[in-house]
């Protein structure tokens, strides 16, 4: 029962915003309910899209300014990150300016542009439009950099206990390269990396409504973004905006989100064309052979 469960919480965190995920849930003859990717006899399709998504709504959105039958467009970007955004409009009515296609840009960190004008084509009408907008955090323009990272945590020793392409939640492009860390709650957790923090949660307790807990996102140097997730409430030690160093407290380990037990998740992600993902990523030193907290073996 356990593993089932265990496995349905990995599905659920394995599809992308962007692309859904079919899977089947079925139920036996003694009423166990089993979740696969694959059909079986008398299953029935479950469809859910992952909501690893940072709320980003009141830090990057569009602002239009209404003056005398014209209409300013802007975007802004509140977030200390590129941000790469598309914009187009449609149900046009009495109105001219408007892009015949979509406008893709990078948003600079903390930047604030105007991307259309709309004119009324007849004064003393209403302009009639409804804006399209999608956005995600970094540039795609961004090559990743080799780079080994130091373990994120202090303390220990403790293991790896899920890693890439694991059974239980690392499917799909946002976690396909995660790995697990397995640790008490309360252990403190490093920058593995230097960069800029660019987003925080802090007061998320238990599941609460994010999967990912409570979280820290770094952006580096070369746009990649390394994030370590289900950390304790209140504990996250940085703010947004804030520079880190490779050894940086950031907060300490939890159990918050769709987390299986106490544990790091960590995963190294970038855009590659409105959308993150996750990239390989490799530690400096092995962490598979090290004893297993989770199993309490030695």
């Amino acid at each position: 029962m356990l593993a089932r469960l265990l496995f349905f919480c990995g599905l659920f965190m394995a599809s992308t915003s962007a692309v859904a995920m079919t899977i089947y849930r079925s139920t036996d003859a003694s009423g166990v309910v089993s979740y696969s990717d694959r059909p079986t006899k008398g299953a029935k399709v479950f469809v859910f899209r992952d909501r690893m998504v940072e709320r980003l709504e009141r830090q990057v959105y569009l602002d239009i300014k209404k003056q005398r039958g014209m209409d300013s467009v802007f975007v802004r970007n509140d977030l200390y990150a590129p941000v790469e955004i598309e914009l187009s409009f449609a149900g046009l009515n009495n109105v001219s300016g408007a892009p015949s296609r979509p406008i893709r840009r990078v948003m600079p960190a903390r930047s604030n542009l105007r991307l259309a004008l709309l004119k009324a084509t007849k004064a003393g009408r209403p302009l009639v439009y409804t804006p399209r907008f999608e956005y995600s955090l970094g540039d795609p323009a961004g090559a990743a950099m080799a780079y080994r990272y130091p373990l994120p945590w202090r303390g220990g020793p403790f293991r790896l206990s899920q890693g890439a392409n694991g059974q239980y939640s690392h499917y799909g492009p946002k976690n396909r390269y995660a790995m697990d860390i397995a640790m008490p709650e309360g252990t403190p957790i490093i920058a593995a990396r230097g960069g800029m923090v660019v987003k925080t949660e802090n007061g998320q307790t238990g599941r609460g409504n994010d999967p990912s807990g409570n979280f820290v996102r770094v952006l580096h140097d070369d746009g990649t973004m390394g994030v370590y997730l289900h950390l304790k409430k209140g504990s996250v030690s940085v703010r947004e905006g804030q520079r880190v160093v490779v050894g940086s407290a950031l907060a300490l380990s939890g159990n918050t989100g769709n987390s299986s037990g106490p544990h790091l998740h960590f995963v190294v992600q970038r855009n590659t064309g409105l959308g993150l993902v996750s990239i390989p990523y490799q530690f400096n030193q092995p962490v598979g052979a090290l004893p297993n907290f989770a199993l309490g073996k030695k």
